[in-house]
């Protein structure tokens, strides 16, 4: 099947689809005209890598995960790649949990204000240097 029809039963653009082949993702056959043919695995393959973008993982790791993937077999070091980035993507959670408990703060300032945190609503501020 040629890149548009591809394209059109997984739901995915061409250039996306041109993007996972120069990452290795995804393998195509070429016309002597040079157009791109996939075989009717690509559809399973695309479909999968879709999944894996899904769980977070980028296309460097995919492809380190796909020899695996194609054996069958579940290997010591594709089982630890996985937990690497299961662990990565905990620790941007609690970057993102952190970050917004921060914006929560900033929130509960705007809507309650102190001269602690507005300084236009200290007694003792100084006086504007501009207006002088």
């Amino acid at each position: 099947m040629r890149i548009g029809d591809l394209a059109a039963r997984t739901g995915v653009s061409v250039r996306s689809l041109r993007y996972y082949e120069e990452q290795g993702l995804l393998t195509a056959t070429r016309t002597t005209s040079g157009q791109r043919t996939y075989e009717r695995a690509a559809v399973e393959r695309v479909e999968l890598v879709q999944q894996l973008f899904a769980a977070g993982l980028p296309s460097r790791t995919i492809v380190q995960l796909l020899p695996c993937v194609d054996a069958g077999v579940a290997t010591p070091e594709s089982l630890a790649l996985l937990r690497t980035e299961r662990d990565r993507i905990t620790a941007q959670m609690a970057d993102l949990e952190a970050a917004r408990a921060r914006l929560e703060a900033v929130i509960d300032i705007t809507l309650h204000p102190t001269p602690e945190h507005c300084p236009a609503l200290r007694e003792d501020r100084l006086p504007d240097l501009d207006a002088a």
